[in-house]
């Protein structure tokens, strides 16, 4: 089979297409035909993990180090790339009862990675689901990774029907979905940060506001939010503070050290806290997932797609950071 396979760290050019053996299904796992792929920010940490500045990876130090370890310390280990994909099952394995051959499918792969591929094993009981027969392959690709980490996240918090709720970075995959989980299925109020491109974007998927961080600081508004949502982690308990109501929640998704202690003492005061959460989603999380999918309260929103050997110029456009919605390559 054809997949995309990179040998060593670096930048996007070390990504190339090549003939690799096609895998075979364990009793338990479905081979599944691979139609799309969508390309996530854990793709582009984990191909230049080796030469990652520690700033720019923005979790605990100790998630650096078993990270490097898990890639592989000095090449990669896992050569294929992709976690977020959909497609068709071919073959399903002898112990498998909930999917069979030509059923049309959507999941996740985690840390385990393997989607930038034409065929992929996943096992029955993994994040895999059935997928909504109204998207396309594209658009059902894009929406495992970001859903159901935003899904869990919120959960986490106890997220309220009318409290008013800011999501920093929210024309991200996490950031996108979080923006629409808030509005649509929980009843919040969302105003959307995020940079002048994705705002028409942002709006479209329910903010109520939205606010371009390079021109205006919502810090100095005046408004105050129940939770503020911090996709990277970048700003800080302190600065936020003032634009927290009283009981109010301040939610780095990336966070290191510092963070978990604010936490700490926080969690004691009564008043405004930091909440620090590892999100880590189930199968029937995607199956709520895509309930919502149907039901409309979540749709997919691409942004590029590129052919499976073009992953390298994919990762560029990610990088650049100009995408308004997700980026596919389609196998």
């Amino acid at each position: 089979m054809k997949a995309i396979i990179y040998t060593e760290y670096g930048e996007p050019d070390v990504l190339h297409l090549q003939e690799v053996e096609k895998p075979s299904p364990k009793s338990n796992e479905v081979l599944v035909r691979i139609h799309a792929v969508s390309v996530n920010y854990g793709d582009i940490i984990a191909r230049k993990i080796r030469n990652l500045p520690a700033g720019e990876f923005n979790m605990l130090s100790l998630f650096r180090v078993m990270a490097r370890f898990g890639f592989g310390y000095s090449k990669p280990k896992r050569q294929i790339l992709g976690n977020t994909f959909a497609g068709e099952v071919e073959t399903a394995g002898s112990t498998v009862k909930k999917f069979k051959a030509g059923d049309q499918v959507f999941g996740y792969t985690g840390e385990t990675m393997g989607a930038y591929a034409e065929y992929l094993c996943i096992p029955e009981d993994g994040i895999i689901d059935a997928k909504p027969s109204h998207l396309t392959y594209e658009e059902a690709s894009v929406v495992p990774y970001g859903a159901t980490m935003a899904l869990c996240l919120l959960r986490k918090v106890n997220i309220q029907k009318d409290w008013k709720v800011l999501v920093i970075g929210a024309s991200g995959a996490i950031g996108s979905a979080a923006v629409q989980l808030a509005a649509h299925h929980f009843g919040a109020e969302v105003t959307g940060v995020c940079s002048t491109q994705g705002i028409e974007y942002v709006k479209s998927l329910g903010a109520v506001r939205v606010i371009d961080y390079k021109k205006d600081d919502f810090a100095k508004s005046g408004e105050s939010y129940d939770l503020i949502i911090d996709i990277l982690g970048k700003g800080s308990f302190s600065g936020y503070r003032g634009s927290l109501r009283q009981k109010g929640i301040y939610m780095p998704v990336s966070f290191k050290t510092g963070k978990l202690l604010q936490m700490l003492c926080t969690s004691v005061s009564g008043g405004k806290r930091v909440i620090c959460a590892l999100a880590t989603p189930k199968q029937e999380d995607l199956e709520l997932i895509r309930e919502f999918l149907e039901g409309r309260k979540l749709r997919p929103v691409i942004d590029q797609s590129f052919p499976l050997e073009k992953a390298a110029e994919a990762h560029r456009y990610v990088e650049a950071g100009n995408k308004k919605g997700s980026v596919v390559l389609t196998v």
